[in-house]
């Protein structure tokens, strides 16, 4: 019986008892990418990647330590100085801000250009959005073609044209110009961003409303917008963030009654000197309120984002 149990196991191919080979075993040559992606998740690259996000941030690290200095301070040295000597610390910039009309005018005229900007951007682009994706009407894949044609065009084509129109309007110069222009520009790209990500719904879901009796404001608004979401809290950061920084337009279409907070401080530059408490104070409040509405929407962000990667 035992001679019987050794000669199976002698009979037995090799890979089967688990005996190893008896040259050297071969190691599967990795290739350049892989090589690439395991040096880069080492905790090396981690480091150097932390490192130059520090250096990255230096330049706002000394806004926001400006802002708290004097402009004595701010003159006689560095922002860097106030690491060593931290009493040098003040909210007198914020406080002369506030009282700073010229700039809280401006503040409250940026408000009122960028949420109305966004407000109609997000609600006129969904509602078209639905359109090109889920109704069937003359000429729509026409339009939609315009519409991804107007993406290429830059506003600049446009500053003169527009301007002479809202002369003769008697809108030019005042803040209701400026939304018409932001809002005008902002829709073929929020057309074609919530077009794609409605297109992307079953259509299953939509035939089962239809059959229930439900008309397309109901699916519009019980379906499409609940699931597209994500994709509109994205439209709406990345259209507020382009209205609240822009300069080049408001220089153009607005007045000194009107101009936002980037004209204001651009204005502040001619006597940078004198007023570099103001300026960096005021920079850095327009810099913090397109933060907090980023933060503020980040998770829908990341869930446009997750979406997109998923289909």
């Amino acid at each position: 019986m035992t001679s019987q149990v050794h000669n199976e196991a002698a009979v037995r191919p090799e890979g089967r008892t688990g005996a190893k080979p008896d040259g050297p075993v071969k190691r599967r040559k990795q290739s350049l990418g892989s090589r690439i992606a395991r040096v880069a998740s080492s905790g090396i690259v981690h480091a150097v990647l932390v490192i130059v996000a520090v250096f990255w941030l230096v330049p706002t690290i000394g806004l926001l330590l400006t802002s708290f200095r004097t402009a004595g301070d701010n003159a006689s040295s560095g922002w860097w100085t106030v690491l060593t000597k931290p009493a040098e610390l003040t909210l007198e910039n914020y406080g002369n801000l506030l009282t700073n009309p010229t700039i809280t005018g401006s503040f409250v005229n940026t408000i009122i250009i960028a949420v109305p900007t966004t407000l109609l951007v997000v609600i006129i682009g969904a509602l078209a959005a639905y359109a090109f994706a889920w109704m069937r009407f003359p000429g729509r894949d026409w339009l939609f073609i315009a519409v991804i044609v107007l993406l290429a065009v830059p506003l600049q084509v446009a500053l003169i044209p527009l301007a002479r129109l809202f002369g003769a309007m008697g809108i030019f110069g005042s803040v209701v110009g400026v939304i018409l222009f932001h809002t005008a520009f902002g829709l073929p790209f929020a057309i074609f961003l919530l077009r794609n990500f409605f297109s992307q719904v079953p259509e299953e879901l939509l035939e089962a409303a239809r059959i229930d009796g439900a008309r397309d404001w109901l699916i519009f608004f019980k379906i499409m917008l609940p699931l597209g979401l994500p994709a509109i809290a994205s439209l709406a950061i990345f259209q507020f963030l382009w209205t609240w920084n822009d300069m080049l337009v408001a220089l153009i279409f607005t007045n000194t009654d009107s101009q936002p907070l980037t004209v204001a401080i651009q204005s502040q530059l001619r006597q940078f000197g004198a007023n570099i408490d103001v300026l960096s104070a005021g920079a850095f409040l327009s810099m913090i309120v397109p933060l907090i509405v980023f933060f503020a929407f980040q998770r829908y962000f990341v869930q446009a984002l997750l979406a997109g990667s998923q289909k």
